[in-house]
């Protein structure tokens, strides 16, 4: 039974993702963000032999679970056997309680005899609400991001921060390329990503900018004009630690972006909505180191 809620959740995510890009089986496990363009799909498989620092994915932890909660949660792993069930609490919406089947939101009834697999959507503001709560019940913890491994790019001020993992040959990756030349005063990490079962030349490509002496100008270069560096990439590379981590913070597709609060959200997002992203994380990563002090 496991196997068929995971089933119908990649039918739903993928049907998000057709007509404007391929949809593999892969690519239906990463859902995509409104307004966005695509992910491309993962995983990625790289060569080098650096090793990736072990950190807690899960930021923050889940809350105390109500009797009725612990109960729901006892029913949902005996008929989930093997799924990780967590986060198990009264959603405010139609009576249901939320319940976190691995990564996915989903909402069952008091009993859990039933499950609903979708997202529920406040009409006046068009907002996805099951979205958000899985982004803040999917934070990971942004100061253990191993950032030496990355292509670090300063624009402006560099105040603001974001991650991307992101592949060399991904169309989707080039289209998020575009809409950040026009991003200003944000500090860029790249962790390069490559897709090996998509793209077999992107690791050869991307062990070549991380082998040029300005690694920043590579990588702008490379989407720009499609012109590589002048070596032949035989210099030690982060592309296996690089892999390991995404894998590790279950990076399915690229571009997959990374705020400074530790939200996650796959896809190439249009400036706007990039702008918008920005300033929301730095609120609120604010407000969680606010909370710990506190």
């Amino acid at each position: 039974m496991h196997q068929h809620i995971k089933r119908s959740m990649r039918m739903q995510i993928a049907a998000v993702m057709l007509g404007v890009a391929c949809a593999t089986p892969v690519a239906a496990q990463t859902a995509q963000a409104d307004n966005a363009a695509p992910a491309q799909p993962a995983p990625a498989n790289a060569a080098s032999a650096q090793p990736v620092p072990a950190f807690n994915v899960i930021t923050p932890p889940s809350a105390p679970l109500t009797p009725e909660a612990a109960e729901i949660k006892k029913r949902l792993e005996q008929k989930f056997p093997g799924a990780t069930i967590r986060n198990v609490a009264k959603s405010g919406y139609f009576g249901l309680y939320e319940a976190q089947l691995d990564d996915q939101v989903v909402y069952t009834d008091a009993k859990a005899n039933q499950i609903i697999v979708g997202s529920i959507y406040d009409i006046n503001t068009k907002q996805n609400l099951t979205e958000e709560r899985t982004r803040k019940l999917n934070r990971i913890a942004w100061d253990a991001l191993p950032l030496d491994l990355a292509i670090k790019k300063v624009k402006g001020n560099g105040q603001r921060k974001l991650v991307v993992f992101s592949d060399a040959d991904c169309p989707f990756c080039a289209k998020l390329e575009t809409e950040l030349k026009t991003v200003d005063d944000v500090t860029i990490y790249t962790f390069l990503f490559p897709i090996d079962q998509l793209h077999p030349d992107a690791a050869r490509k991307s062990k070549m900018i991380w082998c040029a002496p300005d690694r920043v100008k590579a990588w702008d270069d490379f989407f720009s004009t499609h012109k590589l560096p002048d070596n032949k990439g035989d210099c030690d590379t982060p592309l296996v630690a690089t892999s390991a981590l995404g894998k590790q913070l279950r990076v399915n597709a690229t571009p997959t972006l990374v705020f400074v609060d530790g939200s996650i959200i796959p896809g190439a997002l249009p400036k706007e909505r990039l702008e918008t992203e920005l300033t929301n994380a730095e609120a609120e990563a604010k407000k969680l180191a606010a909370a710990k002090k506190g």
